[in-house]
């Protein structure tokens, strides 16, 4: 038997071995929870093996932890890298520039322990959102991605379905960043044919003079379809309304996290001007131009010759010279003369061309300021890049001519070069309305009255560009000799209204002389949704708006926009949206077509241009211009007569003087023409109207 002082002691000892049993279970099992559940950047861990041969040229440690850690390790691989992935080609959904380094935006937007994705997911109304964590995914290279899981919003042609979205960095160094992001939907009705996709990239912007770093992020997307279906059309449509309005939001709620970088704010023209270096001295320019060996050469030579003059004796007079006359002795000396000639007149050309360069340097636009009020151009021309040569023996002798509105501005030559440096500032006379487009056009230097030989041109659309994207712009060049050298040019650009407000009523007062009707100036706010509606600068201001039909295989019922600039359409049939723009210098010739229930107004581009706006065009006449059809104004010639004196008033005088005489043509007839008329023709038309 047992004491029960001995059961007692042994009853103890099982209980203090079953409580210290329980509590290190109990420790071991939050370790393990800690391990599994944690989703913070410094303790995600992933094990792969350390080969040295791992894909990539670079081995990935056994505990590489998450987001940090995995872009390092890119960093590493792409250090010397910078070329970027391109767009998807949906579209662009955002381009912005905001005040922000860009590893710091890209930290904001994709780092785990970052506040934005769940914030803009309230905002958007997405529920159950839960961000994986970050991992390093093997393969050929590596790269860093996660997952993503939530349920969308409800949307006006979707309904809320569960997404899942993977995020894989395609890029990372430091300073340029690419995220791909490939979204499933298969819930939706074809959700199992494709995925959307994104890409998100982060590289540095605008410098700023500050000396403050500025990052430019672009999102682009995409479908890419695993099947095909007759529903395709239809499902990119819906895609593209959905990815618009989000990325609308998205861009709103961005730039109230961080500032964007705009004209006004932070790109001060003179500031930027300022940066430009200064010009060589036309002594240093001159020293450079002729230290080369065939005018060295000469120059050396001739100097010897005469050096040997003044050492020789008078010779004796001999064969047929006589007193005065010292023709050579040898076939040496006559040798030695003509190859000594020929020199000296390359020496002369050359030094001739070199003077006829510098007249025209003085004879040139740039540096000169503008005058007027109005609308002022300014282009700072920085350099150009592989030049081509007309002929392959010499470099070419640059100049760059831009063309604007009717006038004309020509910068310096750049002597022998193929990457030449101007840092000029060339400004333009102040316009009464903002200009559309700048032609540049480079040349071979040949001589003051001849243009030389085009080494490339190109076309600056003010309407596609941002005036951040002006303040820094590489052109490519178009032509034959330009693209077989890819050959670009660097500008900075700044578009300016001295006149404020008064320019906008002046434009409105000239048009109302023509029209013989009182116009009002819209409000800020229909200008601004106008402006956003079809992606146009913010110096452009709408005049007018009507509803009409556009006239194509299918009738589209919606808007024509008439700007300064511009003429636009947009309608939405069942959620797709059909809107394009052309502009007023595209016109070549606008009819009214009399029918006997509505009249059909036709207005025909000039032949090659107005190629962006080839879907909402009826038809190609004999000449292959598009042709576009509009008809059902509420007040169809009241609206005609609008359009012919806007049209009229973008036409330059030149073309106006060359077009007076065929507008005398018969304005009522089968097909009556509006060419540019003059204001007794709108008087004839109100009349008859």
């Amino acid at each position: 038997m047992v004491s029960p002082k001995g059961r007692k002691h042994h009853g103890g000892k099982k209980l203090m071995k079953a409580i210290v049993s329980n509590l290190d279970k109990l420790c071991h099992k939050k370790e393990d929870d800690a391990s599994k559940g944690n989703d913070n950047d410094s303790s995600d861990h992933i094990s792969v093996s350390n080969n040295k041969d791992s894909p990539g040229g670079f081995s990935i440690p056994s505990a590489c932890t998450g987001f940090e850690d995995g872009l390092d390790l890119m960093q590493s691989r792409d250090r010397e890298n910078d070329e970027m992935p391109e767009n998807l080609p949906g579209g662009v959904l955002v381009n912005q520039n905001y005040l922000v380094s860009p590893r710091e935006l890209n930290i904001f937007l994709f780092s785990s322990s970052s506040q934005f994705r769940r914030e803009f997911a309230e905002i958007q109304g997405t529920k159950d959102l839960h961000e994986g964590p970050w991992r390093m995914k093997p393969g050929d290279p590596p790269a860093l991605t996660r997952i993503l899981t939530y349920m969308t919003a409800p949307k006006k042609i979707m309904k809320s379905v569960k997404a899942t979205e993977e995020q894989v960095y395609l890029k990372a160094t430091g300073r340029y960043f690419a995220v791909h992001v490939s979204i499933s939907t298969p819930d939706l009705l074809y959700g199992n044919a494709f995925k959307s996709e994104l890409l998100y990239k982060i590289q540095p912007g605008t410098k700023l003079p500050s000396g403050e770093e500025s990052s430019q992020l672009i999102v682009s997307w995409g479908i890419r379809f695993h099947q095909s279906t007759m529903m395709k059309g239809m499902i990119e449509g819906g895609a593209k309304q959905v990815m618009k309005e989000g990325y609308t939001q998205f861009s709103d709620f961005l730039s109230k996290k961080y500032k964007t970088l705009d004209s006004v704010g932070f790109l001060d023209k003179d500031q930027i001007l300022a940066t430009l270096s200064e010009q060589k001295s036309d002594l240093k320019s001159a020293f450079r131009y002729f230290w080369r060996f065939h005018v060295i050469c000469p120059v050396v030579m001739f100097l010897y010759v005469m050096a040997h003059i003044l050492q020789c004796e008078p010779n004796k007079v001999q064969g047929f010279e006589f007193c005065g006359l010292d023709l050579p002795d040898s076939l040496g000396e006559l040798f030695t003369v003509v190859v000594l000639a020929l020199l000296l007149q390359r020496v002369y050309r050359t030094s001739l061309h070199f003077i006829q360069a510098k007249v025209h340097d003085r004879g040139s636009d740039h540096g000169s300021k503008a005058t007027g009020k109005g609308w002022i151009l300014t282009v700072a021309l920085i350099k150009s890049m592989d030049l081509a040569s007309v002929t392959r023996a010499e470099l070419s002798d640059p100049y760059v001519v831009f063309t604007c509105r009717g006038k004309r501005r020509t910068s310096s030559v750049k002597l022998q070069t193929q990457d030449p440096e101007w840092n000029e500032v060339i400004e333009f006379d102040a316009m009464e309305e903002p200009p559309s487009v700048l032609d540049v056009e480079v040349f071979d230097f040949d001589g003051p009255l001849d243009d030389g030989e085009s080494l490339g041109h190109a076309e600056v659309n003010f309407l596609r560009h941002s005036s951040d994207e002006l303040a820094d712009l590489w052109v490519p060049l178009e032509g034959n000799l330009a693209k077989a050298s890819k050959s670009k040019l660097h500008l900075r650009i700044f578009l300016e209204n001295n006149n404020g407000i008064e320019a906008m009523k002046n434009f409105f007062i000239e048009v109302e002389k023509e029209v013989g009707t009182k116009l009002s100036i819209q409000s800020p706010r229909k200008n601004s949704a106008f402006q956003k509606l079809f992606g146009l600068p913010h110096e452009e201001f709408l005049v007018k708006e009507y509803t009409c039909q556009l006239k194509r295989k299918l009738p589209l019922q919606g808007k024509i926009f008439l700007s300064a600039r511009i003429v636009a359409f947009c309608s939405s049939f069942f959620g797709h949206k059909t809107k394009f723009y052309f502009l007023w210098e595209d016109i070549d010739e606008i009819r009214v077509l009399p029918r006997t229930f509505s009249s059909l107004l036709l207005i025909i581009l000039k032949q090659d241009r107005g190629l962006d706006a080839k879907h909402g065009a009826k038809s190609r006449d004999e000449k292959g211009r598009l042709c576009f059809y509009f008809q059902s104004f509420v007040t169809f010639y009241a609206t005609c007569r609008i359009i012919m004196a806007l049209w009229k008033k973008r036409m330059s005088r030149t073309e106006h003087m060359e077009e007076e005489d065929t507008m005398e043509t018969a304005f009522f007839p089968k097909t009556r023409c509006f060419k540019c008329g003059r204001n007794s023709r709108f008087r004839r038309f109100t009349s008859v109207n």
